[in-house]
């Protein structure tokens, strides 16, 4: 087969900083099993802090990967004190990236996570029909309503039509990314496939770390996870600039979790 590595089919995207790269050797070996797994990819990792950028390409050698690391600015406004903007920006230029070197797809990975190293063919396979598919993770183990966006992949389609935006009121509350991305996928009537398709670690320290494997969504996140569901609760907070999904949501599981306990 033959592989035009200057056009790779797969970008695999992750913004990062220092604060977030406590575990970034063990990312970056998982990388090197993906890139193994499937050959037609390419790695960028996006920062924001220029004199990161010497020790992410010295790493990017030192494990033998296809890839870059580049530079962006985080654009705010005064009132702006959320790293939400710097983790946006981040997405935002890595979009720009995907569709500058003609990539059919985008994978969007965060840098405190390990994957099953077929994640690339697993993510194709879901996205089949699909716009965009979401391999979601819990935020925390054994809790919390939520699912994490530490994997998602964008068909090119898609991508061409989307802008990652960030939502922070001058009150300080904001938006979770997960929740400004569905506004945006809503908007543009991206069909989307979200459930646990691919396992992981997920590292909360330099040893600590929760895994989980692929998995049925229970009913509560069906439900909570809803696109429609979440698009009109996204548009009230936006309204009442106060961030609705997460109180409200919080409040739900709490109520539900002896029942959810054995989801």
């Amino acid at each position: 087969m033959n592989i035009d590595l200057s056009r790779p089919e797969v970008i695999i995207g992750a913004p990062l900083c220092r604060r977030t790269s406590f575990v970034l050797d063990k990312f970056l070996s998982n990388q090197k099993e993906i890139q193994q797994a499937y050959p037609n990819c390419r790695l960028v990792l996006a920062t924001d802090e220029p004199d990161f950028i010497a020790e992410l390409k010295q790493q990017i050698d030192y494990y033998n990967l296809k890839g870059e690391a580049i530079t962006y600015e985080t654009v705010k406004p005064e009132y702006a004190r959320s790293r939400i903007w710097s983790v946006t920006s981040g997405r935002e230029i890595l979009r720009q990236y995907a569709l500058s070197r003609g990539a059919e797809y985008l994978l969007s990975l965060d840098c405190d996570m390990v994957y099953d190293p077929s994640v690339i063919n697993i993510m194709k396979e879901k996205i089949l029909g699909f716009g965009v598919v979401f391999s979601a993770h819990r935020l925390r183990p054994a809790g919390k309503w939520g699912l994490g966006n530490g994997c998602l992949m964008f068909d090119r389609e898609t991508l061409s039509k989307i802008t990652f935006i960030c939502y922070e009121f001058k009150n300080g509350e904001t938006l979770d990314d997960s929740e400004a991305i569905v506004l945006e996928l809503f908007r543009c009537r991206a069909r989307v496939n979200r459930g646990i398709f691919v396992s992981f670690k997920h590292y909360l320290s330099r040893e600590e770390y929760f895994a989980d494997e692929p998995q049925p969504l229970g009913w509560f996140r069906v439900i909570t996870s809803n696109p429609v569901v979440r698009y009109l609760i996204a548009r009230m907070s936006i309204l009442f600039k106060y961030n609705i999904a997460r109180k409200l949501f919080d409040r739900l599981y709490n109520q539900a979790k002896p029942e959810l306990e054995g989801e």
